[in-house]
C-alpha cells in the first residue's frame, strides 16, 4: 500500500522590526530615507528587505528609477504591516496608562488655517497637560491631510471643510467665517460689503486645489451664481494663506479668506475685511480619525482634549 506525501509549503515569519523597516522603505520610497528613519545603515536595510522577501518566497519591492514601489504582494504586506505596528504601539502606550505613565509621541496634521492659526496655541496647553507626550504636526491642504490619514501616516487630522471619504469619522470643532480681504488703501477699504458682481470684476488671488477654503467658497458661490469661481477674474493660485496674504498686500488682488488668516493684519490697519452681499460664509473645522485603525491611547487623549477645548 503506497503512503501518499503531502508536500510541505514552508511557513512565513517575520519579526516587526523587519515590518517597521519594509513600512519605512514604502512610505518614503526609498532605502536611503529609510535608513536614516530607522537609524540603520542602509546596506542594513537592504540586507534585512531581502532576507524578509526570501521568508515571505516572493519579491516585495521594485525600483522604478529613483524610486521603491511595492509589488503586489508588497501592497499586501504593508497594509497588514501598518496594522500591527498601530497595535504594537497601542498595547506599549496602554502598559504606560496602566502604570501611570503617559508619554510617548503622536502624529497629527493640520489644514492651512487650523495648522498656521489654531493649533499651535492649543498644542501649547495640551503639552502643560501631557508634559511628556511630543506632538508632532504636519501642515498641509486639506486634501493631502485626508490622504496622511487615511494612509497611516497620521493619527488625527483638523481640516476645514467636511470629507466624502467613507472610512474617515469626524467631529465638529471650531467655527470659522471666510471675509473679502483687500488693502487698506483700496477703493473698496471703507465699504462694508460689495456685491457678487462686483466681486466679478476685481483681480482675484485663488487658493490652491485641494485646499478646504477653495471648497468652501466654491460652494458659496454656487449658491448665488451658477458659474461658482469660474466668474472670477483670477490671477494667481497660491498654495498657502499665508502666499495669499502676501499676494493681497503687494496689490496683486484681492481673496477670499478665513478671518482667522488675516486677524492680525486687520487690527495693524493693513488689511481691510469686507462681507460679500448675500453670502454668510461661515463653516466649522472638523477632526478627522480613519474608522479602520485602533486609537492609540494617546490618539484618544488627543481628540479628547480637541473637543473639549472647543467647546469652551
Amino acid at each position: 500500500m503506497k503512503k501518499s506525501i503531502l508536500k510541505q509549503i514552508p511557513s512565513i515569519d517575520f519579526d516587526l522590526r523587519q515590518l517597521e523597516i519594509f513600512r519605512k522603505v514604502v512610505e518614503l520610497k526609498s532605502f536611503s530615507k529609510a535608513a536614516e528613519a530607522v537609524f540603520l545603515a542602509q546596506a542594513s536595510v537592504s540586507e534585512r528587505i531581502a532576507t524578509l522577501e526570501n521568508t515571505v518566497g516572493t519579491r516585495l519591492l521594485d525600483r522604478l528609477g529613483r524610486q521603491v514601489v511595492p509589488t503586489k504582494a508588497g501592497e499586501l504586506l504593508y497594509k497588514h504591516a501598518v496594522l500591527l505596528l498601530d497595535m504594537k504601539r497601542t498595547a506599549a502606550q496602554e502598559m504606560q496608562d496602566f502604570l501611570g505613565v503617559r508619554q510617548g509621541e503622536i502624529h497629527i496634521g493640520g489644514s492651512t488655517i487650523p495648522g498656521e492659526y489654531i493649533l499651535p496655541k492649543v498644542l501649547r496647553l495640551f503639552q502643560k497637560q501631557y508634559p511628556l507626550v511630543a506632538v508632532v504636526l504636519t501642515v498641509a491642504d486639506t486634501k493631502e491631510i485626508e490622504e496622511l490619514v487615511l494612509n497611516g501616516n497620521l493619527e488625527l487630522g483638523i481640516i476645514g471643510s467636511r470629507s466624502s471619504q467613507k472610512n474617515l469619522i469626524h467631529h465638529e470643532l471650531w467655527q470659522d467665517e471666510l471675509v473679502l480681504a483687500l488693502p487698506s488703501e483700496h477703493r473698496w477699504a471703507k465699504k462694508k460689503e460689495i456685491s457678487v458682481e462686483e466681486l466679478s470684476e476685481e483681480p482675484f488671488i485663488m487658493r490652491e486645489v485641494g485646499s478646504g477654503t477653495l471648497r468652501i467658497m466654491e460652494e458659496y458661490l454656487r449658491v448665488s451664481q451658477s458659474e461658482g469661481t469660474d466668474s472670477l477674474n483670477v490671477v494667481a493660485h497660491l498654495g498657502t494663506s499665508t502666499a495669499v496674504k502676501e499676494g493681497i498686500k503687494a496689490g496683486l488682488g484681492i481673496s477670499i479668506l478665513s478671518s482667522r488668516a488675516v486677524e492680525t493684519e486687520i487690527k495693524a490697519g493693513i488689511l481691510k475685511a469686507l462681507k460679500v452681499r448675500g453670502l454668510s460664509m461661515s463653516r466649522n473645522f472638523y477632526l478627522i480619525r480613519d474608522k479602520r485603525r485602533i486609537a492609540s491611547p494617546l490618539c484618544q487623549a488627543m481628540r479628547d482634549f480637541l473637543q473639549e477645548t472647543s467647546d469652551q
